[in-house]
């Protein structure tokens, strides 16, 4: 799904969102221009796999921060939550609320979960790496956590 809404090259869907960890009580896809953006898409904080993923990027954060990359981590949790998991796992990059499904919607990345036989609508695990001109450069359907923040870096240089 993701991937048919999400073309690399072209432009990356706007967003303005509440954010957690961030110098801004918002953030606005457009305001992000002129750097790297890595926007990850994980289903929800502090379960086994999603934190997993963000201790791998609070671990590269430094990394990526002296390559200019800015790291933002979206779920449909609350600011509440992402203050918890921030605080629990000490996370060092922001998370953005996306509690009314928006960006998730323009970004293609909810689709029909199935779990002991009941039927959800949740995200799939996506990384969009954007450009600092604004256009997708990279798009990571169905992302497995292992190695993963590693194939980004790689594909970034850095």
């Amino acid at each position: 799904m993701a991937t048919e809404l999400l073309k690399e090259g072209a432009l990356a869907p706007s967003f303005s969102a509440a954010v957690f960890g961030y110098e801004t009580p918002t953030v606005n896809l457009s305001d992000l221009r002129g750097h790297m953006v890595v926007l990850y898409f994980y289903p929800k904080d502090d379960t086994p796999g999603c934190t997993r993923e963000a201790c791998d990027f609070r671990d590269a954060f430094e990394v990526l921060k002296r390559a200019g990359v800015l790291v933002f981590g979206v779920s449909r949790d609350s600011l509440e939550s992402h203050g918890k998991f921030v605080k629990k796992y000490g996370l060092n990059f922001p998370l953005l609320s996306d509690s009314d499904s928006a960006i998730c919607t323009a970004y293609g990345v909810l689709k029909e979960k199935n779990m002991y036989g009941r039927k959800s609508i949740g995200i799939e695990r996506t990384t969009v790496v954007i450009a600092p001109d604004g256009t997708i450069r990279k798009v990571y359907p169905k992302v497995k956590v292992d190695g993963h923040v590693g194939e980004i870096l790689g594909f970034l240089g850095v």
